[in-house]
This record gives structure tokens, sequence and C-alpha cells, in this order.
């Protein structure tokens, strides 16, 4: 019976773990802010991406202002602009701001949300400290006081999107509470096996599956959201190169979780061979 009940207890440890892991990695990269922005503020330092947002939020500034008889001469100076702004000292500053503002915009209540950010069905990035950064400088360069908008709004990826991000706002925190009761499994197994190298021998080979599991998981999904497109070329930049490097970050993890299931293989079969050994030395 104790047998049967460390096997059960092994294999729920090995269950929960399959969901709190990838979970934890969720709620501390995606959901909360700090790790969102760590993850992502790389991003900024792709040139291709930076030159296209910058464009995008220079041609996002309102010029109605400027006389009819100045109009042409503020475009070209806006351009310009576009091709400076990433070179300007406020940019990483204003870049990981727009992350910041972005973040919460999607993973705010709703209802608290404007109407024209249309967060009920996609993901959306605000890129107003970007555009503020753009029309600070088009206003010194010119000598035209220009208004910066509040909100700058970019919808990414698919309608619907926007359920995902609810379901990980409400459920990612449970995590650690499966992965609690997966080391009380572990634990229980351990405490009542007779052979106790068989629970860190199920135990390497459970988290070597789950790394395998993992690993085929995290590449279906990145094909399956780099494959769709939302039809803004600046939106369909971001989303391929933070899948990537969400991709990136959560492989460590896995790696990490291979490393230890290897370890706990290796533990096993020591302890058990040893176990054999003083066994035999005792007959």
């Amino acid at each position: 019976m104790r047998t049967f009940v460390s096997a059960v207890a092994v294999i729920l440890g090995v269950l929960l773990s399959a969901v709190a892991v990838p979970a934890i990695w969720v709620d501390r990269n995606v959901v909360d802010e700090d790790g969102f922005v760590a993850m992502s503020a790389p991003l900024g330092q792709d040139a291709d991406f930076q030159q296209r947002l910058a464009a995008a939020a220079v041609g996002t500034i309102d010029t109605s202002s400027i006389p009819d008889a100045l109009a042409g001469l503020v475009q070209p100076v806006a351009e310009a602009a576009a091709g400076s702004l990433t070179g300007l000292p406020g940019y990483p500053a204003a870049w990981e701001e727009s992350l910041r503002k972005s973040h919460r915009l999607n993973f705010a209540d709703p209802a608290s949300l404007p109407a024209e950010a249309d967060t009920a069905t996609s993901l959306t990035l605000d890129v107003a400290p970007l555009v503020a950064l753009a029309v600070e400088e088009l206003s010194r360069t010119t000598g035209l006081k220009l208004e910066a908008p509040e909100q700058t709004l970019i919808n990414v990826g698919q309608p619907d999107q926007r359920q995902w991000i609810e379901r990980l706002s409400a459920y990612a925190p449970l995590a650690y509470s499966l992965a609690i009761g997966a080391g009380i499994a572990l634990a229980l197994a351990l405490v009542l096996a007779r052979r106790r190298w068989t629970v860190f021998f199920s135990a390497g080979v459970g988290a070597l599956v789950l790394a395998a599991l993992w690993t085929f998981g995290s590449q279906w999904a990145r094909g399956a959201v780099v494959g769709t497109a939302s039809g803004n070329e600046v939106a369909d930049r971001f989303k391929d190169a933070f899948v990537a490097a969400a991709s990136s970050s959560f492989q460590s993890w896995i790696s990490g979780t291979a490393v230890a299931g290897g370890v706990l293989l290796a533990a096993g079969l020591v302890i058990g061979i040893a176990s054999r050994g003083r066994r035999a030395l005792t007959r």
C-alpha cells in the first residue's frame, strides 16, 4: 500500500509541476509589469524595429495646427526626427515607459479603459511616450509649439486575444499553490517509499519528460502566434520579436528543468546501486 501511495504521489507531483512551472514563468514575465518590461526592453535595441516604430510614432503627430504655409517645411523635419529619434538620449526611457503603459493598458480592468483602446478584443501598444519624445524634438527643431497626445494606440494580434490576457491575470497567481502542492506530493512520496531511490529516479524521468513536452509546446505556440498577422507592420514586428524573446526566456527554464531531471535521475541510480551494495554486504 505504501508503494502504491508513493507512486501516486510522484505522478501527482509531476502533473502539478507540469502546470505550475509554465504558469509561474507567465506570472513573472508576462503578468508582472517589471518582468514584462525586463523581457521586452531589449526589443528596443533591434535597429529595424526601432526605425519602423519611430516612423510610426512620428506619423501620428497632429500637425493640423501648423499653418499651411509651413506644412511643407515641417514634413522633411518630421522625417528627419523619425530617423534620429532612436539616437536621442531620452529614447531608452521613453521605450521603457511605452512598455509600462502598454502593460497597464492590457492588464487593466476593461471597464476602466478608453473606448478607442478596443482592448475588449485585442492587445494594444501605447507608444505615447515615444510620440512625446518626437514632438519635443520636432518642436525644438522647428520652433513650433506642438501638443503630444496622452495616448497613441497600436493594436497587436488577432481579435479575442484579450480573453487570453484576462485568463492569464486570473489563473497565473494560482501557480504558486500548485508548486507547493507538487512539493508536498513529492515529499510524501519520499517518506512513504520503501525504496527511496525510486522516487528520485521517477521524479528525474518525469522532469525530463516535462522538459521535452514544454519544448514541443513552446515551439508549437510560437509558430501559431507568429503565423497570425494584424495587418500593421510595426505591430507584427513587435509581436514576432516579443514571441522570440519569450520563447528564449522560457527555454532557460526548460533547460533548468532538464538539468534538475538529470541530477535526480543520476542521484536515484547512485542511491539504488549503493543500497543494493549495502544489502549484499549484510547477507
